[in-house]
């Protein structure tokens, strides 16, 4: 119980940040997308952000087994690419610079009601069954 309680409170905490940073607001990541007009930089510290606090982290329990609350840490073992690997992160991609956003800010912004929020993620939980079923 414990388990599902922590990574509540870690979701909700990581959309919380989405939001206040402006990481829900597809136009801002459209915006640092776009070199050509009005670029907007403020995506660079966002993730740059992140990575500061998360990477010495990592670095540090890389060689870990089991994580604070006793349970196993699985890590992905393939480490090879291939076509379908490759077909998903450029549908990804593709998907995220023309919308503006990617899971983690357009599950943040169900709150707001918006219709691509909605067509987004309903576009997304068909992509998942379709790589599920084929």
């Amino acid at each position: 119980m414990s388990e599902k309680l922590f990574s509540l409170l870690s979701g909700i905490i990581f959309g919380i940040g989405l939001v206040i940073s402006g990481m829900t607001n597809p136009e801002k990541v459209i915006g640092f997308l776009s070199l050509t007009y009005n670029w907007d930089a403020s995506l660079i510290f966002v993730m740059g952000g992140a990575i500061v606090v998360t990477a010495p982290v990592f670095f540090i329990l890389k060689n870990k087994t089991s994580s604070s609350l006793g349970l196993e840490i699985k890590l992905p073992q393939k480490k090879d690419l291939d076509k379908n690997l490759l077909l998903g992160s450029s549908l990804f991609g593709i998907g995220w610079g023309l919308v503006g956003l990617c899971p983690g800010p357009a599950i943040s912004s169900i709150a707001f009601f918006e219709p691509i929020t909605v067509i987004f993620l309903v576009s997304m939980v068909v992509g998942i069954l379709i790589n599920k079923y084929i």
